[in-house]
């Protein structure tokens, strides 16, 4: 039987990858495992603590369990200024994220620099955690709803500027280049041109961060920014589980609901 006949008896077994791609795929899977290693063992974790962490979740259960259905009615006021903090700060977060797009976007800014400062707020802007934003504001305006607000905001912008000003970059030119023949003015290039191409993204990414925002809101209480978080973080202070169980099963009812308004409200524009 010559090479070619046994070539063709018996086929060579097909491989996804070939030895080298093999070989580079476990080199990459023993690299995270190293690297994961390595941070764990420079976290001085306390490992005897969880011999019997099983005891103590048992016995916080038990102590949360059953809520206290009367606090309910303590809690509609700072829920509703929860919701009013996201939405407030969606609605400001619009308001300067959307030319702060056009300046980060390449086809729509000015020039290099004005590009950079757009980039620099919106990276700016996805640094800082939306706590830490809100630290800041209560220095800034103190305690109360104002700070969350803000917080909120300056937290959205980069994530919100960033999305929007990539659809920008995106868009059909051919329609833009359309509208400059007919002697257009720069702002109706963009009112006409870019704008109706964007604006499923921008209505899409609105509803979608307010979702985001409805959850970043309950925990600013934390540090003092408004919201129902201020009586969460007052109740476990105070060990008051039962409490603590009626303020999370509020808090997931109305990110539930912030989900399914999301959903479908994301759902109807695309």
């Amino acid at each position: 039987m010559t090479v070619e006949q046994h070539k063709n008896k018996y086929p060579e077994v097909w491989r996804r990858f070939s030895p080298r791609e093999t070989l580079t795929r476990y080199s990459w899977y023993l690299g995270i495992v190293f690297i994961a290693a390595w941070s764990v063992s420079h976290l001085d974790i306390p490992w005897i603590y969880f011999l019997d962490a099983h005891i103590q979740a048992m016995d916080l259960v038990t102590r949360m369990w059953p809520p206290d259905w009367e606090y309910v009615a303590e809690l509609i006021e700072p829920l509703l200024e929860t919701i009013h903090i996201a939405t407030i700060g969606t609605v400001v977060t619009v308001i300067i994220a959307f030319p702060i797009a056009f300046l980060s976007a390449r086809n729509t800014t000015f020039n290099t620099a004005t590009w950079m400062i757009g980039r620099f707020i919106l990276v700016a802007s996805r640094s800082v955690n939306t706590v830490v934003w809100g630290l800041l504001f209560v220095a800034i305006f103190g305690p109360g709803p104002m700070a969350g607000i803000w917080a909120i905001a300056f937290r959205s912008i980069g994530f919100m500027g960033k999305l929007v000003a990539e659809a920008i970059e995106e868009i059909d030119e051919g329609i833009v280049e359309a509208i400059e023949a007919t002697g257009a003015s720069r702002l109706q290039v963009l009112w006409i041109g870019i704008l109706p191409q964007v604006l499923p993204v921008i209505y899409g990414t609105t509803v979608y961060r307010w979702d985001i925002n409805i959850r970043e809101s309950t925990v600013l209480g934390f540090v003092g920014a408004g919201g129902i978080g201020i009586l969460l973080y007052s109740s476990i202070n105070q060990f008051l589980w039962q409490e603590v169980t009626v303020i999370l099963i509020t808090v997931f009812g109305v990110v539930l609901v912030s989900e399914f308004v999301s959903a479908t409200v994301r759902k109807r524009i695309s």
